[in-house]
């Protein structure tokens, strides 16, 4: 049997680790928690350390960007919607955070179903069996005809579902993103996939309609998109449709000239996903600015972040910045 020598260690040089280069110091270290505390302080005992870092660098980017009024832009998936977390997103609308809404076509549905119904998100599975999914009347009618009003008069589709939501005058309307914005005059566009949503079986579905109102939607999200230097492009839950229509209207608006180069984005969901990392974290901000990615469930991270920034603001408030 062949043997071999083992290497030996005495000719090793080392170093004082005081000389050395440490990612991690004490100064980055979180400090306990006292019972009775506020949230404020709260902020300021977290760690300055990877996830906590970048949530306190986030939420002062966003609080940086809507004192300056640059354009903070939420692109949405439709559970944000599912979990309840609509109100906080109303607020910021109200505090004149988000300066404007895109949404996937399932998240247009829930919102606009807990308007009507105060209430949403089917049991799929306890009624596709029989073929009873999807096939809520009201929902159908109700969309179908704001496309079909968004198509006739070339207003988006967004705008048209909104308008149509006020103008019923629906119980839950101030629970619901679409109402609210409308109500508030922020700009909210829905990107549709035909055919992933289930008002696209129903009878009264138009797909040329849907397609001409929700392409109006992909050029008015586009001209937000082209205000978004210094500003904030925040992903919520969607892993394929706004990602994928977010770099397409970047492409867009820097063909065209506009300075898009600046920029904060920010993707939030609670497992990383290669399109978002690559479409909204690490692209759009090669040449500038900064991508985050913040994992966590919805229902907890973005109340925190919601929170974060409107203590940001306050605090500037407070000291005249």
């Amino acid at each position: 049997m062949t043997t071999i020598d083992p290497i030996s260690f005495d000719g090793i040089k080392c170093h004082p680790l005081h000389e050395r280069a440490s990612t991690v110091s004490v100064e980055h270290f979180g400090r306990p928690w006292s019972a009775g505390g506020s949230f404020s302080r709260w902020l300021e005992f977290l760690p300055g350390i990877l996830a906590a870092r970048d949530f306190i660098d986030v939420a002062s980017r966003v609080s940086d960007a809507a004192a300056a009024r640059k354009t903070v832009l939420l692109a949405m998936g439709a559970h944000p919607v599912k979990v309840g977390i609509g109100p906080v997103i109303i607020e910021l609308m109200r505090e004149k955070v988000i300066t404007g809404i895109a949404m996937n076509g399932a998240c247009a549905i829930h919102d606009t179903e807990v308007a009507m119904a105060g209430r949403t998100s089917e049991d799929v599975a306890a009624s596709l069996d029989c073929g009873e999914f999807g096939m809520a009347e009201e929902t159908g009618s109700f969309m179908n005809a704001a496309i079909g009003r968004a198509a006739a008069t070339s207003r988006g589709l967004g705008a048209s579902l909104g308008a149509m939501l006020d103008a019923g005058g629906f119980a839950h309307n101030r629970s619901s993103i679409l109402a609210s914005a409308h109500e508030l005059q922020v700009p909210v566009t829905v990107h549709v996939a035909i055919g992933t949503d289930i008002i696209h079986m129903h009878p009264s579905a138009d797909g040329a309609a849907t397609g001409a109102a929700s392409h109006l939607d992909f050029r008015i999200f586009a001209r937000m998109v082209s205000g978004l230097e210094h500003g904030v492009f925040i992903n919520l839950g969607s892993a394929v449709v706004m990602p994928e229509v977010f770099l397409k209207a970047l492409s867009v608006v820097r063909n065209l000239g506009r300075k898009v180069d600046n920029l904060t984005t920010v993707n939030m969901d609670f497992i990383k996903q290669y399109r978002p990392l690559t479409n909204v974290v690490d692209r759009p901000t090669r040449h500038g600015g900064r991508g985050y990615n913040l994992v966590g469930h919805h229902e907890i991270m973005f109340p925190l972040l919601a929170a974060a920034v409107l203590e940001f603001l306050d605090r500037r408030a407070q000291s005249g910045a």
